[in-house]
């Protein structure tokens, strides 16, 4: 058995539980400090570190872990760059193991709260911790950190969706009226594979039979086209598609508006903001917005908020953009209005949010160069 003190989110005992894979028993765990250690936030993240601090006390638990419990935990820590060391609590005589950040993988941040963190980020943890030890046997922890990105971002969303959008010439149902018989996710990467087993009202009042399906789950993301009314021209981003690939399209490079996820804690127009100033460089004054959409909901729960973005686009200030870390390769260039017409009457714009934010730009363009110029 190995004795381990948790100073951070696994004394948040639901938590615990869920990276155990079971319930806590009465006793299993107890109060205790270290010595002349202390409790911050990582930097811009939502968990803390710990640290030697001559004259502070680091506030925790004692878990006695079994071989099971130590492998599950330290697929759930050891991915965040944590290694574990040997201190002695205060007034005990035998040593606890700590897990502590490898040096450089974070900057400390404010002193650590944990009722701070269940109340602000504690939920949505627990929606991020289940499907990431559902991967626990399944993947390595490497593998299993490449998809936390995408996990997080999906708890963040939740599936309220469309919630909000009008519902006036529909027929009125909900889903309410949809009956889930079987929901199961046999595939989980960067985007996620869900099966579902359904019945549902129809519209004259009976009930279909069971409907199989599968669907992409993904989570929101934004879509914006730059527009310098004032110049009357368009940025456009091109960039490599693998759906494109593997269709089997000659030209698998895009032209696109730009584009991106929604991470957890931004607003579409943070993303927006965010995304356009990493694929292309460029401040935006206002942003406009065009409507969201569900681009496929049939096999897909992606939602899209597009935007038009106002912006100054001089001669010069095309290039090439994009996050190293990412593997993006963006490739951004002017078109004229007319140029960007263009495009949709040649058919070489592709990419359905091209064409939807070109011609939302159709409808508004003179009154848009009415106002700002």
């Amino acid at each position: 058995m190995t004795q381990l003190f948790f100073y951070g989110t696994l004394c948040h005992l639901d938590l615990l539980e869920l990276v155990l894979g079971r319930p806590l028993v009465a006793g299993e765990t107890r109060n205790a400090r270290l010595p002349d250690h202390a409790v911050y936030w990582a930097k811009d993240q939502i968990f803390p570190m710990i640290r030697k601090e001559a004259g502070g006390f680091a506030e925790g638990l004692v878990f006695e872990a079994d071989e099971d419990a130590l492998e599950r935990l330290n697929f759930y820590e050891g991915g965040f760059n944590f290694d574990l060391e040997h201190i002695v609590p205060e007034g005990e005589t035998k040593s606890v193991e700590v897990y502590f950040a490898q040096p450089g993988s974070w900057e400390f941040g404010a002193p650590w709260n944990l009722a701070d963190f269940i109340r602000d980020h504690g939920a949505h943890n627990l929606r991020t911790a289940k499907p990431f030890m559902r991967l626990y046997g399944e993947v390595d922890r490497d593998e299993a950190m490449k998809r936390l990105p995408m996990l997080r971002a999906m708890a963040a969303k939740g599936w309220q969706v469309g919630a909000f959008a009008q519902n006036d010439k529909r027929a009125g149902m909900t889903t309410a009226d949809v009956e889930l018989i079987n929901h199961s996710r046999p595939y989980n990467s960067f985007f996620a594979m869900d099966e579902i087993t359904v019945k549902h009202q129809t519209f004259e009042g009976g009930v279909t039979g069971e409907i199989h399906r599968e669907v992409v789950i993904s989570v929101d993301a934004m879509m914006l086209l730059p527009y310098d009314p004032v110049r009357d021209r368009v940025l456009v981003v091109e960039q490599f598609r693998s759906g494109a690939f593997l269709r089997g399209d000659t030209n698998p490079w895009m032209l696109e508006p730009i584009a991106g996820r929604i991470d957890p804690g931004e607003t579409a127009v943070d993303a927006a903001r965010r995304e356009t100033m990493e694929e292309a460089g460029i401040m935006l004054k206002d942003l406009l917005p065009i409507g969201g959409h569900y681009p496929s909901p049939g096999i897909s729960c992606e939602y899209y908020h597009c935007f038009l973005g106002l912006c100054d686009l001089p001669d010069g200030i095309e290039g090439i953009g994009g996050l190293a870390s990412e593997n993006e390769d963006i490739r951004s260039q002017l078109f004229s209005f007319d140029g960007l017409m263009s495009l949709l009457d040649s058919g070489e714009a592709q990419v359905g949010p091209l064409v939807l934010t070109a011609l939302w730009l159709a409808r508004h363009r003179d009154r848009l160069r009415a106002q700002y110029n």
